[in-house]
Order: C-alpha cells, then structure tokens, then sequence
C-alpha cells in the first residue's frame, strides 16, 4: 500500500520560511517523478514544482527563487523549502508521485497523492 504523508505546514508570518516533507512507504521511491501542488480556497489545485528521479527540479514562476525542492532517496523522503513567503502562497499543499516523462504540471499524470497539509501566510 503506497502512502504519501506530508507535514511540517503551519502560521508563518510573511516573510517567513516553512519547510514541508513529504514521507513515502510502499514505492520505489527513487523510480518516482515527484511533484507538489497547492490548492487554496476557493481556487483549483495547482501545480508548484517537481523533481525527477535524477534531481532535476521545475519550478512555476510564482515560486522560482523562493522556493526549492528537493529529495533523499535513501529516507524515500521529498523536500519543499519555502522562503520569503506571501499572504498568497496560503493553501493546502500536496505531494504526489508518478511515473512522469512529460506533463508534469498535470494532476492525472501522478498516481499518488498525500493528504496534504495547510501553510498558512500571515500578512
């Protein structure tokens, strides 16, 4: 049974930093293209950044210089270091993991996801 389980979210004040984890159990972790998205209220999940099995990272430009993933394939183990954060990067965020060549911004491309976990930006 595969598992996603995000933590680390929480009230930050602008400015600030948060770093979320994102633990994985019953997968190949490092066969895996990993990915996290945000969903705020009101609005559609959306992608944020991703890794692949090699380390490359992608990032959207709302968060480039920002924010850094990264991974620890022998603690099965993904990253998002958050600095600098803003009222608008509020939500709830998600890890996920696929087996992804192409189209990493799109959700059907991740066969597991987490429960997520809600970061909270203080203006």
């Amino acid at each position: 049974q595969v598992q996603l389980v995000e933590s680390g979210g929480g009230l930050v004040q602008a400015g600030g930093s948060l770093r979320l984890s994102c633990a994985a159990s019953g997968l190949t972790f490092s066969t895996y293209y990993m990915g996290w998205f945000r969903q705020a209220p009101g609005k559609e999940r959306e992608f944020v950044g991703g890794i692949s099995w090699t380390g490359t990272v992608y990032y959207v430009d709302s968060v480039k210089g920002r924010f850094t993933i990264s991974r620890d394939n022998a603690k099965n183990t993904l990253y998002l270091q958050m600095n600098y954060l803003k009222p608008e990067d509020t939500a709830v965020y998600y890890c996920a993991a696929g087996k992804v060549a192409f189209g990493i911004t799109r959700m059907n491309n991740y066969n597991y996801w987490g429960q997520g976990t809600q970061v909270t930006v203080s203006s």
